[in-house]
């Protein structure tokens, strides 16, 4: 795990929270809704490669 992915996730949140407030208090609550729920559509996305890469090394490991 490399710590570009814990500032990619953070990134991901800063975004994604400052988006959020700015349509919420612009009156757009289902646009900010959507854009909370895109940012962690986006955050699982990065995270199930990373999962992935991680059964690959577990694979590789014990030879699997």
């Amino acid at each position: 795990m490399d710590v570009n992915l814990i500032f990619q996730i953070a990134g991901v949140g800063i975004i994604v929270a400052v988006l959020s407030q700015l349509l919420a208090r612009s009156g757009r609550d289902e646009q900010a809704l959507m854009v909370t729920i895109a940012g962690l559509v986006a955050v699982l996305f990065i995270l199930t490669e990373e999962i992935g890469n991680l059964f690959e090394s577990i694979k590789r490991i014990f030879g699997l």
